[in-house]
Protein backbone atom coordinates (compact mmCIF):
# COMPACT_ATOMS: atom_id res chain seq x y z
CA UNK A 1 0.00 0.00 0.00
CA UNK A 2 1.24 3.31 -0.88
CA UNK A 3 1.17 6.06 1.52
CA UNK A 4 0.09 9.37 0.43
CA UNK A 5 2.12 12.01 2.01
CA UNK A 6 0.44 15.23 2.51
CA UNK A 7 2.54 18.11 1.76
CA UNK A 8 2.57 20.65 4.42
CA UNK A 9 1.12 23.78 3.03
CA UNK A 10 2.13 26.71 5.12
CA UNK A 11 0.14 29.86 4.57
CA UNK A 12 2.29 32.71 3.38
CA UNK A 13 2.23 35.52 5.92
CA UNK A 14 3.08 38.92 4.64
CA UNK A 15 5.85 40.55 6.59
CA UNK A 16 5.07 44.28 6.43
CA UNK A 17 7.19 45.27 9.40
CA UNK A 18 9.81 46.95 7.23
CA UNK A 19 7.12 48.87 5.35
CA UNK A 20 5.47 50.07 8.57
CA UNK A 21 8.84 51.17 9.93
CA UNK A 22 9.37 53.18 6.74
CA UNK A 23 5.96 54.81 7.07
CA UNK A 24 6.52 55.65 10.74
CA UNK A 25 9.70 57.50 9.81
CA UNK A 26 8.54 58.96 6.50
CA UNK A 27 5.26 60.57 7.61
CA UNK A 28 6.78 62.83 10.33
CA UNK A 29 9.67 63.78 8.04
CA UNK A 30 7.27 64.82 5.29
CA UNK A 31 5.10 66.74 7.74
CA UNK A 32 8.08 68.59 9.20
CA UNK A 33 9.39 69.43 5.75
CA UNK A 34 6.09 70.83 4.57
CA UNK A 35 5.99 74.56 3.96
CA UNK A 36 3.15 76.16 5.83
CA UNK A 37 2.04 79.18 3.86
CA UNK A 38 -0.72 81.63 4.49
CA UNK A 39 -2.57 82.90 1.48
CA UNK A 40 -4.25 86.25 1.94
CA UNK A 41 -6.84 87.52 -0.42
CA UNK A 42 -7.57 91.18 -0.90
CA UNK A 43 -11.06 91.90 -2.14
CA UNK A 44 -11.08 94.38 -4.99
CA UNK A 45 -13.88 96.45 -6.40
CA UNK A 46 -13.79 97.76 -9.91
CA UNK A 47 -14.94 101.32 -10.59
CA UNK A 48 -18.17 101.87 -12.39
CA UNK A 49 -21.76 102.56 -11.59
CA UNK A 50 -24.96 100.65 -12.09
CA UNK A 51 -26.98 101.58 -15.17
CA UNK A 52 -29.08 104.65 -14.48
CA UNK A 53 -27.26 105.57 -11.28
CA UNK A 54 -26.04 109.17 -11.05
CA UNK A 55 -22.99 110.14 -8.97
CA UNK A 56 -23.51 112.23 -5.86
CA UNK A 57 -22.15 115.76 -6.40
CA UNK A 58 -21.03 116.18 -2.77
CA UNK A 59 -19.22 112.86 -2.54
CA UNK A 60 -15.50 112.78 -1.90
CA UNK A 61 -13.77 110.34 -4.28
CA UNK A 62 -10.23 109.63 -3.15
CA UNK A 63 -7.87 108.57 -5.94
CA UNK A 64 -4.32 107.32 -5.30
CA UNK A 65 -2.25 107.10 -8.47
CA UNK A 66 0.84 104.86 -8.45
CA UNK A 67 3.44 105.59 -11.10
CA UNK A 68 7.08 104.51 -11.34
CA UNK A 69 8.08 108.14 -10.64
CA UNK A 70 5.97 108.49 -7.48
CA UNK A 71 2.51 108.53 -5.92
CA UNK A 72 -0.27 111.10 -6.32
CA UNK A 73 -3.16 111.57 -3.90
CA UNK A 74 -6.14 113.39 -5.37
CA UNK A 75 -9.86 113.98 -5.13
CA UNK A 76 -11.39 113.18 -8.49
CA UNK A 77 -13.70 116.22 -8.26
CA UNK A 78 -11.51 118.84 -6.55
CA UNK A 79 -8.07 117.94 -7.91
CA UNK A 80 -4.62 117.13 -6.61
CA UNK A 81 -4.06 116.83 -2.84
CA UNK A 82 -0.43 115.70 -2.62
CA UNK A 83 2.43 114.37 -4.73
CA UNK A 84 4.99 111.99 -3.25
CA UNK A 85 7.89 111.54 -5.68
CA UNK A 86 9.85 108.29 -5.48
CA UNK A 87 13.31 108.60 -3.96
CA UNK A 88 16.40 106.45 -4.29
CA UNK A 89 14.96 103.96 -1.75
CA UNK A 90 11.69 103.69 -3.68
CA UNK A 91 8.20 105.01 -3.04
CA UNK A 92 7.36 107.06 0.07
CA UNK A 93 4.89 104.72 1.80
CA UNK A 94 5.19 106.47 5.18
CA UNK A 95 4.37 109.84 3.60
CA UNK A 96 1.39 108.26 1.85
CA UNK A 97 0.19 106.76 5.13
CA UNK A 98 0.50 110.11 6.95
CA UNK A 99 -1.42 111.95 4.21
CA UNK A 100 -4.16 109.30 4.19
CA UNK A 101 -4.43 109.49 8.00
CA UNK A 102 -4.97 113.26 7.68
CA UNK A 103 -7.65 112.70 5.05
CA UNK A 104 -9.30 110.01 7.20
CA UNK A 105 -9.46 112.43 10.14
CA UNK A 106 -11.40 114.88 7.93
CA UNK A 107 -13.69 112.26 6.41
CA UNK A 108 -13.95 109.38 8.94
CA UNK A 109 -16.97 107.71 7.31
CA UNK A 110 -15.13 107.25 3.98
CA UNK A 111 -13.96 103.66 3.42
CA UNK A 112 -13.31 103.42 -0.32
CA UNK A 113 -10.38 104.48 -2.45
CA UNK A 114 -9.63 104.19 -6.17
CA UNK A 115 -6.12 102.98 -6.88
CA UNK A 116 -4.90 104.05 -10.32
CA UNK A 117 -1.96 101.92 -11.44
CA UNK A 118 0.36 103.29 -14.08
CA UNK A 119 2.32 101.34 -16.65
CA UNK A 120 5.51 99.56 -15.55
CA UNK A 121 4.50 99.48 -11.86
CA UNK A 122 5.76 96.22 -10.41
CA UNK A 123 3.60 93.86 -8.41
CA UNK A 124 5.41 94.38 -5.08
CA UNK A 125 4.89 98.14 -5.30
CA UNK A 126 1.19 97.62 -6.03
CA UNK A 127 0.73 95.29 -3.05
CA UNK A 128 2.70 97.64 -0.75
CA UNK A 129 0.52 100.60 -1.77
CA UNK A 130 -2.63 98.51 -1.28
CA UNK A 131 -1.48 97.54 2.22
CA UNK A 132 -0.66 101.20 2.98
CA UNK A 133 -4.07 102.54 1.88
CA UNK A 134 -6.00 99.82 3.74
CA UNK A 135 -4.55 100.26 7.25
CA UNK A 136 -1.73 101.67 9.36
CA UNK A 137 -0.09 100.49 12.60
CA UNK A 138 -1.46 102.31 15.66
CA UNK A 139 -0.76 101.93 19.36
CA UNK A 140 -3.83 101.14 21.46
CA UNK A 141 -3.46 100.22 25.14
CA UNK A 142 0.27 99.50 24.77
CA UNK A 143 -0.38 97.14 21.83
CA UNK A 144 0.26 97.74 18.17
CA UNK A 145 -2.89 97.15 16.11
CA UNK A 146 -3.81 97.78 12.48
CA UNK A 147 -6.09 100.81 12.32
CA UNK A 148 -8.41 101.06 9.33
CA UNK A 149 -7.89 103.70 6.66
CA UNK A 150 -9.63 102.88 3.37
CA UNK A 151 -10.21 99.10 3.18
CA UNK A 152 -12.43 99.10 0.06
CA UNK A 153 -9.88 99.28 -2.75
CA UNK A 154 -10.87 99.67 -6.40
CA UNK A 155 -8.33 99.24 -9.20
CA UNK A 156 -8.10 101.34 -12.32
CA UNK A 157 -5.59 101.75 -15.16
CA UNK A 158 -3.78 105.09 -15.14
CA UNK A 159 -3.04 105.09 -18.85
CA UNK A 160 0.18 104.69 -20.80
CA UNK A 161 1.09 108.36 -21.19
CA UNK A 162 0.46 109.37 -17.56
CA UNK A 163 3.27 111.33 -15.85
CA UNK A 164 3.69 112.42 -12.23
CA UNK A 165 2.09 115.82 -11.59
CA UNK A 166 3.89 118.79 -10.10
CA UNK A 167 3.66 119.22 -6.31
CA UNK A 168 0.70 121.36 -5.13
CA UNK A 169 1.69 125.00 -4.75
CA UNK A 170 0.48 125.61 -1.18
CA UNK A 171 1.94 122.38 0.24
CA UNK A 172 -1.19 121.75 2.34
CA UNK A 173 -3.23 120.04 -0.35
CA UNK A 174 -6.38 121.16 -2.03
CA UNK A 175 -9.04 118.54 -1.59
CA UNK A 176 -8.70 117.35 1.99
Amino acid sequence: MRRRHRRLHASADLDITAFLNLMIVLVPVLLLGMVFSQIRMIELNFPGMEAGQAPDAESFRLVVTVLPAGIEVADSDRGLIDVLPAGQQGHNYSGLSERLQQIKSHVPEKTDVILEVGPDVDYQTLVSVMDTVRSYPAVVAASVVEAELFPDVSLMDAGDERDLAAHPADGKGEGA
